[in-house]
């Protein structure tokens, strides 16, 4: 076999693996933000059970926008506001199923059913919703974008 014949042979080899390494490469990297953001999810729904406006502090978007369940938009600024209103703001219980993320580069999309018993502006309120959030990486770290909450169907 010939020197070039070898060298053609090699620079094929090389240029058919490129493409798997770099599929793996980008395969991992969606795993990695899957994980963190599947983490993020389960650590809102800790931060809402404590009253943790800390956590809301850094994880919102500082232009975050809220569809709620009950047609009306929160704002980060409105979301610190009610966490920090204990007394008229407090939720009982909460879950999260059936999380699915999907990842598209630096953006992400993340959607699932929550049940929650909660007080918000100082009314009981208990129901199921299906919500959407969007979230974006910026200086390494995962921000809500905006999310949107419709009532579950009964």
């Amino acid at each position: 076999m010939t020197k070039s014949l070898v060298a053609c042979a090699l620079a094929l080899t090389v240029a058919a693996a490129v493409p798997a390494v770099v599929l793996t490469q980008a395969q991992k990297a969606d795993s990695d933000a899957v994980a963190a953001i599947t983490k993020l999810e389960n650590d809102a729904i800790k931060a809402a059970l404590a009253n943790d406006s800390s956590f809301y502090e850094k994880t919102l978007a500082s232009d975050y926008t809220g569809g709620t369940s009950f047609g009306t938009w929160d704002t980060k600024s409105s979301m610190l506001a009610d966490m920090k209103d204990a007394k008229n703001n407090k939720t009982a219980t909460q879950d999260l199923k059936d999380l699915k993320v999907r990842v598209h580069g630096d953006l992400a999309v993340a959607t699932y059913t929550s049940t929650y018993d909660a007080t918000i502006h100082g009314q009981h309120q208990a129901r199921t919703i299906l919500c959407t959030d969007v979230l974006q990486q910026q200086s390494g770290s995962w921000k809500m974008m905006a999310t949107h909450c419709s009532q579950a169907a009964k």
